[in-house]
């Protein structure tokens, strides 16, 4: 294939098309989503993908707020963590810290919206370049396969899917990340262990670690608010 042909391909996959339709195809996507999160089996092989999303969080955050983000890792048990180098204290430090259990959310809710609004294929292309620009700051060989693995399914829905399919599994994949991130935080509340965000909040902060999860259970449920709407707009 000529380098301009590539070219055009590349554009046709990226620009606007028609949205995903018809109650059914999209009632299916959303229950390939839960099924994912709820059955155990499945969440075990899908929920890197959660945590990765939560990682970039706080690298995106931190580098916002003025930190130097140096990388970050997915452990065999599905945690993780980000490495930021900054002030220790202060307001960038705790966005910072805050950021990783809203962001699966956050950019799940966005992306049902996108989905919805035809430019699915825009948000994959996106996905895979950041995808791909971030494995020069994995840090361990596990993260490394976990976000190849996640790009390389990516990439091919991108290129291969056709418009109806990639707004379909765009959809499917914002509702797996919003529900991912509730099942992400329902974890961490039950589990209260002193290294998670809210202690690490809670010793940055004179607030107490359950007032940090009060927050993110506000944004994760306008988050719900705001995919629920859009879908039920667009049904």
């Amino acid at each position: 294939m000529e380098p301009q042909q590539i070219g055009e391909e590349i554009w046709a996959r990226i620009t606007p098309s028609a949205p995903p339709s018809g109650t059914w195809p999209v009632l299916i996507a959303l229950g390939v989503a839960a099924g994912l999160v709820v059955v155990p089996a499945l969440w075990r092989l899908t929920r890197p993908a959660v945590t990765i999303v939560h990682e970039l969080g706080h690298a995106a955050v931190g580098i916002l707020a003025g930190r130097r983000f140096t990388g970050f890792v997915v452990s065999a048990d599905m945690s993780g963590h980000a490495v930021t180098v900054g002030k220790r204290r202060g307001i960038g430090r705790i966005l910072t810290t805050w950021a990783g259990y809203p962001a699966p959310a956050v950019l799940g809710a966005a992306l049902i919206q996108i989905a919805l609004a035809g430019w699915a294929g825009t948000a994959l292309f996106a996905a895979l370049l950041v995808l791909l620009g971030s494995l020069v700051f994995t840090r361990s060989l596990h993260t490394v396969a976990a976000v190849l693995g996640s790009a390389a399914a990516v990439g091919l829905i991108w290129w291969f899917g056709g418009a109806a399919a990639g707004g379909l599994v765009t959809l499917a994949i914002g509702a797996f990340l919003l529900l991912g991130a509730w099942s992400h935080l329902a974890a961490v509340i039950t589990s209260g262990r002193r290294g998670d965000d809210p202690a690490q909040l809670a010793q940055l902060t004179p607030l107490p670690a359950w007032c940090w999860n009060g927050t993110f259970v506000l944004v994760l449920g306008a988050c719900t608010w705001w995919a629920i709407r859009a879908l039920m707009s667009g049904s």
